[in-house]
């Protein structure tokens, strides 16, 4: 069998799409890839009590502790040097990936946005900000959409959407709920196809 892909999933928050990759590695759905680190932007967030679970290495790399971006961003991809990184996960992860991270490794950094992309998109456009835009625009389908990481937010060429019907009535928690819980499906078959190509 294939050697596994090394993935480090970088997160900022709760970290139910790392539940979601790390449950379909467990049940066999993701046999060809394994999470060898999980990073957050953040200390205390319940992503990194998910990972201890599971016994993955983590580390938290602030904004904070470095005078400047890019020693913020050189910090980072130390971290995913070190642990051998083949391909790069955001899954809420809130901070822009610097262009050394995406130089080093271009076309090897996914994403999963809670919307249908390209609309819906760019600075400003997540969490619950991108489901009351398509509350305001009057949509009648939103969902998510797996795509690789560019220079610029939510840019990069789309993968793979799953969509869901806007339901008169919603609130962005309603909206939200519906799409996340295509998320925890999509991203992790997501993942699967493309480390099958790489």
């Amino acid at each position: 069998m294939p050697k596994a892909v090394r993935l480090a999933v970088l997160v900022s928050g709760g970290g139910s799409n790392l539940e979601a990759i790390l449950t379909a590695r467990t049940s066999g759905q993701l046999e060809n890839a394994e999470v060898v680190l999980v990073l957050s932007s953040k200390a205390g967030v319940y992503a990194l009590e998910r990972a201890k679970k599971y016994q993955i290495e983590t580390a938290v790399v602030e904004r904070s502790a470095f005078a400047s971006d890019d020693l913020f961003q050189a910090a980072i991809l130390k971290k995913l040097a070190q642990a051998k990184v083949d391909v790069v996960c955001l899954a809420g992860y809130l901070r822009k990936l610097g262009p050394s991270i995406i130089q080093h490794y271009r076309g090897r950094i996914l994403n999963i946005h809670p919307a249908l992309l390209p609309k819906f998109g760019g600075p400003g456009m997540y969490g619950h900000f991108v489901h009351e835009a398509v509350l305001a625009a009057g949509e009648k389908e939103s969902g998510c959409s797996v795509h690789v990481v560019d220079e610029e937010f939510d840019h990069g060429p789309v993968l793979s959407q799953a969509k869901v019907p806007v339901l008169s009535g919603d609130n962005a928690e309603t909206l939200a709920a519906r799409v996340l819980e295509q998320e925890h499906k999509l991203y992790p078959k997501s993942i699967r196809e493309f480390c099958e190509k790489i």
